[in-house]
Protein backbone atom coordinates (compact mmCIF):
# COMPACT_ATOMS: atom_id res chain seq x y z
CA UNK A 1 0.00 0.00 0.00
CA UNK A 2 2.79 2.48 0.83
CA UNK A 3 4.31 1.69 -3.11
CA UNK A 4 1.46 2.52 -4.26
CA UNK A 5 0.74 5.49 -2.41
CA UNK A 6 4.27 6.89 -3.31
CA UNK A 7 3.28 6.29 -6.86
CA UNK A 8 0.29 8.33 -6.41
CA UNK A 9 1.67 11.43 -4.45
CA UNK A 10 4.85 11.73 -7.06
CA UNK A 11 2.33 11.83 -10.05
CA UNK A 12 0.73 14.62 -8.57
CA UNK A 13 3.93 16.39 -7.91
CA UNK A 14 5.17 15.67 -11.37
CA UNK A 15 2.12 16.75 -13.18
CA UNK A 16 1.91 19.80 -11.30
CA UNK A 17 5.05 21.05 -11.79
CA UNK A 18 4.47 19.48 -15.69
CA UNK A 19 1.49 21.77 -15.55
CA UNK A 20 2.01 24.86 -14.12
CA UNK A 21 6.25 25.59 -15.31
CA UNK A 22 6.36 26.60 -18.85
CA UNK A 23 8.75 24.04 -20.66
CA UNK A 24 8.17 21.09 -18.40
CA UNK A 25 5.26 19.64 -20.33
CA UNK A 26 7.12 16.11 -20.03
CA UNK A 27 6.87 16.30 -16.23
CA UNK A 28 3.14 16.35 -16.86
CA UNK A 29 3.76 13.09 -19.01
CA UNK A 30 5.48 11.19 -16.81
CA UNK A 31 2.87 11.88 -14.05
CA UNK A 32 0.13 10.49 -16.23
CA UNK A 33 2.73 7.33 -16.40
CA UNK A 34 3.05 6.84 -13.11
CA UNK A 35 -0.24 7.16 -12.48
CA UNK A 36 -1.26 4.50 -15.12
CA UNK A 37 1.70 2.48 -13.17
CA UNK A 38 0.29 2.61 -9.76
CA UNK A 39 -3.63 1.78 -10.96
CA UNK A 40 -2.29 -0.96 -12.40
CA UNK A 41 -0.10 -1.95 -9.74
CA UNK A 42 -3.08 -1.17 -7.52
CA UNK A 43 -5.00 -3.58 -9.76
CA UNK A 44 -2.18 -6.81 -9.05
CA UNK A 45 -1.93 -6.56 -5.56
CA UNK A 46 -5.91 -6.75 -4.78
CA UNK A 47 -6.60 -9.57 -7.70
CA UNK A 48 -3.42 -11.64 -5.80
CA UNK A 49 -5.26 -13.95 -3.08
CA UNK A 50 -3.40 -12.83 0.21
CA UNK A 51 -1.38 -15.63 1.66
CA UNK A 52 -1.73 -16.70 5.20
CA UNK A 53 1.03 -16.40 7.07
CA UNK A 54 1.41 -19.33 9.60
Amino acid sequence: MVVFLLLILAAVVLGVIGAVVKGLFYLLLIGCVLVAAAVVYGVVRLRRPRQRVR
